[in-house]
């Protein structure tokens, strides 16, 4: 926004300062010039015109007093209004560096706790939060276009071979390019409900997290089948407040990777809800290869598959790497915690605390 200038704050304040300062030095002389003049002293009795007299004196020193006051007033409010506004400044420093892009420079503002200090140390801390998440954004930005260039490039080499070679089998050719696509799809739409999710541009509802899990696992149940995997749902009926598309997604999200995600056969996986004090919990967990508590750190992070192999889903083709990623972002837009414990046995357990509410609430 363009301002027309106008004066510094350092000098409405020292002119703040000086004008208080003229105020109270002519409220003291009109007090002394008062007392003078109205109380007759001992030896000033008897002169005549005694109050002309007075005047005479008085008003010199009077006028000496107030130049004084005017400069001293003027030289030292200069001097405090910028010792008291350099918290401000360094501040407005750093403001501006961080317009320009440089998010890693802090105020850093020493000294005891104060008002300009508060504002220095809520400065740093959303600076701190404002470069994590650029640095996260850039980081989800670059493995995002490398996941939807690979899909894309596969399709221009399809599409190269079949302009190359007129006799391929054109049935096989439409196949591979609707898996290609569909992968397309499907991590187009996962990029978009991730951005949803962390924008929170939702409506909440109350939503019993338990219906949400009774669902999942019916959804998911040929899948479990399919895979040779036993699917166990159980547990209490569990309020909480959100968007009832975004849960159902986290507990599908959830499930579906405790299936596909598995030993080779004969595997398990445990879908509970309960509550506790003053949240709701969902927990699913899965018997599978060992994790790590390394790899287990890194599973939420977007295009991570916790494996080497890629792993099919539902529908036959390959996961999109963002499973886990948008489980931690729905779970963070609904004031959530996202707890993830490797198994001694094999697998992992994956814990989603949400804020609970009464049952009849909304009811």
């Amino acid at each position: 926004m363009d301002r027309r200038p106008g004066p510094s704050v350092r000098l409405k304040l020292t002119l703040s300062y000086t004008g208080f300062l003229m105020l109270a030095g002519t409220l003291m002389l009109i007090a002394g010039w008062l007392f003078l003049t109205r109380v007759k002293h001992v030896g000033l009795v008897f002169v005549p015109d005694y109050r002309l007299s007075v005047a005479r004196d008085f008003a010199p020193m009077a006028a000496v007093t107030m130049m004084f006051l005017l400069v001293f007033g003027l030289g030292g409010g200069w001097f405090l209004a910028g010792r008291m506004l350099a918290p401000l400044n360094r501040i407005t420093h750093a403001t501006r560096m961080a317009a320009n892009g440089s998010l890693s420079h802090r105020v850093q503002l020493p000294g005891r706790k104060d008002e300009f200090r508060e504002l220095a140390d809520a400065f740093d801390t959303m600076l701190v939060r404002l470069e994590a998440h650029v640095a996260e954004q850039q980081r989800f930005a670059a493995n995002a276009s490398h996941e939807l260039r690979t899909p894309l490039a596969i399709s221009k080499s399809l599409l190269d071979v079949a302009r190359t070679d007129p006799h391929h089998d054109t049935g096989e050719l439409i196949d591979r390019l609707r898996a290609v696509n569909t992968r397309a799809v499907d991590l187009t739409e996962a990029l978009l409900l991730l951005s949803r999710a962390e924008q929170r541009s939702f409506t909440r509802e109350p939503v019993d997290l338990s219906l949400m899990a009774e669902e999942a696992t019916e959804t998911l149940f040929l899948l479990a089948e399919k895979h040779g995997v036993t699917l166990e749902n159980s547990g209490d009926v569990a309020p909480t407040t959100g968007s009832p598309a975004l849960l159902l997604q986290l507990t599908t999200n959830l499930v579906q990777n405790a299936i596909v995600h598995n030993l080779p056969e004969h595997g398990n996986v445990w879908v509970h809800t309960s509550v506790r004090r003053d949240t709701v919990v969902l927990t699913v967990e899965n018997t599978g290869e060992r994790i790590t508590p390394q790899l287990v750190s890194t599973l939420t992070e977007p295009f991570q598959r916790g494996t080497e192999r890629v792993h099919t889903d539902h529908t036959g083709h390959a996961g999109v790497g963002l499973g886990l990623a948008i489980v931690k972002t729905i779970t963070q837009a609904h004031d959530g915690t996202l707890i993830l414990t490797p198994r001694s046995a094999g697998g992992i357990r994956i814990t989603v605390e949400l804020p609970a509410i009464s049952p009849h609430v909304g009811g």
